[in-house]
């Protein structure tokens, strides 16, 4: 499995945010969003090879209850799921981070769904190959609705502009069985400026519409940097 990094933080985003947790960032994914915020896992993905006992030993190596398997896309690799088995018989709290366009059979408490919508899609000019690969799987239904009925699940939706939103609805209409007490709209931005000119009216948004805002702690605590 291809590692990008392995680090303590605070989770900042979700329905366990501000839990200490240790962060398993897996460098490569299957899409392209041209707002990823950790292109060193996409992009230009970084890291080395790394055996399920090497990262277990990393992860456990600190006292720490709650686990982040995150990426670029985790569920790229298979070696997901001996380390999501090794890590529930050693106790601790899993939550796998995906864009819900792939499937394995893993263990896991919480799975953080983040769908891709249209916003998402890399310019044509500068990326043709990577805009019609990325729209042809960014939306994957079938996936979703399997991890919606067998996990504990948050949706995450990154918000880029408020007609976004609209798209949001016409997708949760196609989804009757996902509770919306569980769907998060998050702000488009990597800057402090970016996420609160958005949450001006993102927020009244989630409040009216009975969703759940999502701020982006993580960035308003450190920045956008690695490591956290």
């Amino acid at each position: 499995m291809r590692v990008a990094e392995i680090y303590k933080s605070i989770q900042g985003e979700g329905l366990l945010s501000g839990n200490e947790s240790v962060f398993l960032r897996a460098s490569g994914c299957n899409l392209r969003c041209w707002f990823c915020d950790t292109p060193y896992a996409s992009w230009e993905p970084i890291g080395d090879d790394q055996s399920v006992p090497e990262i277990l030993n990393q992860l456990l190596s600190w006292d720490c209850q709650h686990i982040v398997l995150t990426g670029g896309e985790p569920m790229l690799f298979a070696e997901l799921i001996p380390l999501c088995q090794e890590l529930s018989e050693a106790g601790r709290h899993l939550t796998i981070e995906t864009a819900g366009t792939l499937d394995l059979p893993v263990h896991c408490d919480l799975m953080s769904i983040s769908p891709k919508l249209a916003n998402s899609d890399p310019a044509a000019d500068d990326h043709p190959r990577w805009q019609r690969r990325h729209r042809q799987t960014r939306h994957a239904p079938d996936v979703i609705r399997h991890l919606v009925s067998n996990y504990s699940y948050q949706l995450k939706f990154v918000i880029d502009s408020p007609s976004d939103c609209q798209e949001v609805e016409e997708y949760l209409e196609d989804f009757p069985e996902i509770h919306r007490e569980r769907v998060y709209l998050m702000p488009q931005g990597t800057t402090l400026e970016e996420l609160q000119q958005r949450a001006e009216w993102l927020q009244p948004y989630c409040d009216e519409h009975q969703l759940r805002y999502c701020p982006r702690m993580q960035i308003e605590w450190f920045g956008l940097q690695m490591g956290t």
